[in-house]
């Protein structure tokens, strides 16, 4: 039977940023993820700019000792809890993995990191036509933001500036 372990990447270490540059170049590659290479100044960028953020961590998810998914996660605050809070800004489960509990296994390592600094909650965004991820994430517990019901659930947007 294979076997998922996870771990915490080392920015520093030139292993463990090949795998997760790879990992993210096979994400942006998948429709989900865009559906076009990671750009070369992406790359030469990355490992730099996780170094030095010092609220930046990364999950690797590997079955049998290949590099199987990834999420890359981010520490913020929560200003009505005034509470630490972890945003999931990538999951990536490599196409070879899916289906066989690799996102499972981040996401539980990721609650485990998220518990232990004293996070409130955990947030994450999915694309609207991501049906398989939208169904994993509902089975874990996550959901739609909202203060009330008469105020509606929060929209991620963004204004692109490049």
């Amino acid at each position: 039977m294979s076997q998922i372990a996870t771990r915490r990447l080392d920015y520093t270490n030139e292993a463990d940023m090949a795998t997760l540059v790879d990992l993210l170049g096979h994400y942006a590659q998948d429709p989900m993820g865009g559906g076009e290479p990671l750009p070369p100044k992406t790359k030469a960028r990355l490992a730099p700019m996780l170094k030095a953020t010092p609220h930046a961590f990364s999950i690797l998810a590997e079955m049998d000792g290949e590099a199987a998914g990834l999420a890359n996660c981010v520490w913020g605050i929560s200003t009505f809890a005034a509470r630490p809070l972890v945003n999931i800004h990538d999951v990536i489960v490599h196409s070879a993995f899916r289906g066989k509990g690799v996102a499972r296994k981040l996401f539980s390592h990721i609650e485990q990191e998220a518990l232990s600094g004293g996070a409130c909650k955990i947030t994450l965004e999915v694309l609207s036509g991501n049906t398989p991820a939208k169904k994993l994430y509902a089975s874990l517990g996550y959901g739609d933001y909202a203060l009330a019901p008469t105020t509606g659930t929060a929209l991620f947007w963004q204004k692109k500036l490049d």
